[in-house]
């Protein structure tokens, strides 16, 4: 026969008898009910979500830092970003492409890095005259390349100019809170005057990064990211 609640004594309504039996269930599993209701609202509630527009820019090494800049030379941090530990540098470089196209001033990001790299949106591509890849950071191989001009000197780089495909950072417990994994692909819905969503984001999760979002200026721009309403990040 199924189970029924006993009628409640005299003086304590059903709702105060419910009241007292999860408390007794809970302290029987070891958590005073408090803790084990904020416990809960922490796995439920959701993570804080930036979506960033990553304007053009570049990430040198030690030994470019040094050719573009002069001997001894260090990027000098200017402003932090949003991830701990990087920072946009005081430092800009001209950027010069096939038959002498040139942007003349591109930020560096630091800290500095094993391989030089550049990653410009679409429409710096085609103002340039490079047919800009979509790669992941890091994935240079066979992409193009381009001459950087600092004050102190000139580099020509045979590969590493992309266009990076757009990606959202997290946490460990980020992904666990999405059901994703490292590598795994989201969508981004931005909701607004011109309401967008973005497919394919590539997951990086690692044990520190901040949940963020890295749109191009191209993107950014056709969803006025500035004016929307919401966001929302999603798994495929």
């Amino acid at each position: 026969m199924p189970s029924r609640l006993a009628a409640p004594p005299s003086g304590l309504d059903r709702g105060q008898v419910e009241r007292i039996v999860r408390e007794i269930v809970l302290r029987s599993h070891g958590l005073p009910p408090s803790q084990a209701a904020r416990n809960g609202a922490a796995r439920d509630a959701a993570p804080k979500l930036i979506v960033s527009i990553s304007a053009r820019h570049c990430h040198l090494t030690d030994e470019h830092v040094e050719r573009l800049f002069g001997p001894g030379r260090t990027l000098t941090p200017m402003k932090s970003l949003y991830q701990d530990g990087f920072y946009a540098a005081e430092e800009t470089v001209m950027l010069v492409g096939p038959k002498r196209k040139m942007l003349p001033t591109v930020r560096v990001l630091g800290p500095t890095r094993k391989a030089s790299q550049v990653e410009l949106a679409f429409t710096d591509g085609i103002s340039l005259g490079i047919d800009l890849p979509v790669r992941a950071s890091g994935k240079i191989a066979g992409t193009p390349g381009c001459v950087l001009v600092g004050p102190a000197g000139a580099i020509e780089l045979t590969e590493g100019v992309i266009r990076a495909e757009r990606h959202v950072h997290m946490s460990f417990a980020d992904a666990e809170h999405f059901g994703v994994k490292d590598g795994d692909r989201m969508s981004l819905a931005i909701k607004g005057g011109c309401s967008t969503v973005f497919r394919d984001l590539l997951v990086r999760a690692d044990a520190t990064s901040k949940l963020e979002v890295h749109i191009d200026t191209d993107e950014g721009n056709a969803a006025d990211l500035d004016h929307a309403e919401s966001v929302e990040l999603m798994r495929q």
